[in-house]
């Protein structure tokens, strides 16, 4: 049986928020070989796991963020009344396309 789509293929690294900071979480993705790029809590007693190095990744975050709470503004994609995917694709296309719009002409 032939498989369509693209390969399967396993993730390097999981960039997550604050609330993803547990040791056991860490453990099982590092014996998956996954490496879990968070920021570290306030509260956290045993010592930092990673450096500064690691978190640059995770500044860039918020662009992905910011991206979807953009898309989320338009209602048509976030009830998605449509049944067609071609059609939703269609109104997700222009929905970027209005949101780079709004950036370039501001």
């Amino acid at each position: 049986m032939i498989r369509g789509g693209r390969p399967r293929q396993k993730a390097r690294r999981v960039i997550a928020d604050r609330a993803f900071d547990r040791d056991p979480l860490r453990g099982r993705l590092a014996a998956r070989g996954i490496e879990l790029i968070a920021p570290h809590r306030w509260n956290r007693i045993r010592p930092h796991t990673q450096d500064g190095r690691a978190l640059r990744r995770y500044r860039r975050r918020w662009k992905v963020e910011r991206t979807l709470a953009w898309l989320g503004n338009f209602r048509r994609l976030v009830v998605r009344y449509d049944r067609s995917i071609t059609i939703y694709e269609a109104f997700f296309h222009i929905a970027c396309f209005m949101i780079v719009l709004r950036r370039v002409l501001k």
